[in-house]
């Protein structure tokens, strides 16, 4: 028998459409400019796979974490000159058990995507969630993380909410 889902009947918002960014290729295109990350860059990141932060997979629904308004634009923090970057979520309900596998996501996803002098602050937005305060702490202690990555069955879990859906 399948486990009982936390929410299970989320709320559901459609995704914003984007602008258009120049990639290489394009016309005003040019490779010799200094890369700057913002918040738009952070939200609509680009990895190998052209697949973005914004579309990676709630583990418990078949929805991205923006159309769950897990993620928003509005809760990304960039400071491109001091190499820092601060998302900050939104679980679906206050007592989300998969609260520290959304921030694994978001984090692992930024690691594999942003060049590596970003430091990357992962946070439940403050009120939204019961044990906020450890959510936070596991999903900012360097040690923590990299246990979790060792677990073949969370990375299974993450690498599944990572994976474009082409829809």
């Amino acid at each position: 028998m399948a486990p009982a889902l936390i929410n299970a009947n989320p709320v559901v918002y459609e995704k914003k459409e984007r602008p258009a960014r120049s990639r290489p290729g394009d016309a005003d295109f040019n490779e010799y400019a200094a890369d700057i990350i913002d918040q738009l860059e952070i939200f609509d990141i680009l990895s190998t796979f052209l697949h973005h932060i914004r579309d990676i997979k709630d583990p418990e629904h078949p929805y991205s974490l923006e159309e769950l308004k897990v993620i928003t634009e509005d809760a990304i923090e960039v400071d491109d000159k001091r190499s820092y970057v601060r998302v900050t979520f939104t679980p679906t309900v206050e007592h989300c058990s998969m609260a520290t596998v959304i921030g694994l996501c978001l984090r692992v996803k930024l690691m594999r995507s942003l060049p590596s002098r970003f430091k990357v602050d992962i946070k439940v937005a403050p009120g939204t969630h019961a044990t906020e305060d450890a959510v936070n702490k596991q999903l900012n202690d360097k040690e923590r993380v990299a246990a979790a990555l060792e677990n073949p069955n969370l990375v299974d879990m993450v690498d599944e909410c990572l994976t474009p859906s082409y829809e």
